[in-house]
């Protein structure tokens, strides 16, 4: 991280924990106004030393069309840059006045979206590509502008189980996945079909809310679930669950959760839209540095974001964790964020829900995963924030020690072989 980096790092943490000193937003801008923000910030620099960098967010187009904002979430590490924009006052430097909104589950999400009771919300990021193919709801334009992580993820099962590692011993099992249209439940079924079984006559996989894993995995209703964390972790914090594998192990730099909104929202309040990118990408340019991780864990895993243990939160982010088996790991990029919306992503994505029978009509994959992974838009935030964006809008990925092109899978299928 260059010199610049480490400046605007120290801001925004700064200003983050201002505003956990006095939470107050009156008595906080008083006592700015009596003692100088220069005076303010080298008071919290005394406390964790460090300069500060003038905003490197470019300045809205235009007015913002609104300025309150409704943006959904599940209490989950995925969803860090978005929480974390919140809780260091990224959003009010845009002049936002966002409420986010805490949300059990992934179906829900999607319809207070699409009735517009959540102006944008984080998203599994197969969802957005689902809605507007009209999978699993109605039809409706979405774009994803923006990952919120990569990685972030594990196959967790009953401690009970330690003895059955190999996935052929699964036949039978019960499975939590949090979503049909997620990269968990696509990611579960094509990591036991290279092991020979079929997921949906070998395996019984039940759909619940993240926050509801852990306690049907106490219960026995589940043997095992795949899942965002911090809830792999929190099942061994519990005692009653171990790591079985995490999903970078799978695919390194696999997406998760996305930024989304509808394509409406975008044509109505481009400024607000754009306002809230610029939030999220200088959140997420913090997140990316690994020793900011302790910091953020501390803001994010309180019960008005996350709601877990601070020590479950910092194994997560920092990588460094128990996998409930007795041996302590150290995995660098357990989760890791970057917000570059690959195409080529899309394509997967879209290639397992025809693979498993979620999509009934024939669709131009390339053409879809253009129309809403916005590389374009990505690459101009990423821009503004000093960050080089990749060029191009395909890449090779490595899932399961194999190569998927996406460009040449995405030509195949649409000669229907």
């Amino acid at each position: 991280m260059n010199d610049a980096d480490h400046r605007y790092s120290r801001e925004v943490l700064d200003e983050a924990l201002l505003r956990n000193l006095i939470p107050d937003g009156r008595r906080r801008r008083a006592f700015l106004r009596a003692v100088g923000r220069g005076a303010a910030l080298a008071a919290v620099g005394s406390v964790i030393p460090g300069a500060a960098l003038d905003a490197m967010a470019a300045e809205p187009a235009g007015p913002l069309e609104r300025k309150s904002v409704r943006i959904g979430f599940l209490p989950i590490t995925c969803a860090t840059p978005m929480i974390f924009a919140h809780a260091a006052g990224l959003y009010a430097r845009e002049g936002l006045d966002v409420t986010l909104m805490k949300t059990a589950g992934w179906a829900v999400v999607r319809d207070k979206t699409l009735s517009g009771e959540y102006d944008t919300s984080q998203m599994l990021s197969p969802m957005p590509l689902a809605i507007s193919l009209g999978a699993g709801s109605a039809a409706t334009p979405m774009v994803v502008p923006a990952i919120q992580n990569i990685n972030g993820n594990a196959i967790t099962l009953h401690i009970k189980h330690k003895d059955r590692r190999d996935p052929k011993q699964w036949r039978g099992m019960r499975f939590g996945i949090p979503f049909d249209y997620s990269m968990h439940n696509f990611l579960l079924r094509h990591y036991v079909a290279e092991h020979g079984l079929n997921p949906d006559k070998d395996l019984q996989l039940r759909v619940m809310a993240p926050p509801d894993m852990v306690a049907n995995l106490k219960s026995g209703n589940v043997d095992g679930f795949i899942v965002a964390e911090p809830f792999n972790q929190r099942a061994v914090y519990e005692g009653i669950g171990f790591i079985h594998l995490l999903t970078s192990e799978i695919w390194d730099g696999h997406p998760c959760c996305a930024f989304a909104a509808t394509l409406e929202f975008v044509k109505k309040s481009p400024n607000t839209y754009g306002a809230i990118m610029r939030a999220l990408m200088q959140a997420t340019r913090f997140a990316q540095n690994p020793g900011n991780r302790k910091s953020i864990a501390e803001l994010i895993a309180p019960t008005a974001y996350l709601n877990q243990p601070l020590p479950v939160v910092e194994q997560v982010l920092s990588g460094r964790f128990a996998d409930g088996l007795g041996t302590i790991r150290e995995v660098d990029r357990r989760i890791d964020f970057d917000p570059y919306p690959w195409q080529s992503m899309g394509v997967w994505m879209l290639l397992q829900m025809q693979r498993w029978g979620y999509l009934k009509q024939t669709v131009d994959f390339k053409e879809v995963a253009q129309r809403v992974f916005l590389v374009t838009d990505a690459r101009r935030r990423m821009t503004e924030l000093g960050l080089e964006p990749p060029k191009a809008h395909y890449r090779k990925h490595i899932i399961m020690g194999k190569v998927f092109d996406a460009e040449q899978q995405a030509a195949a299928a649409k000669r229907g072989v």
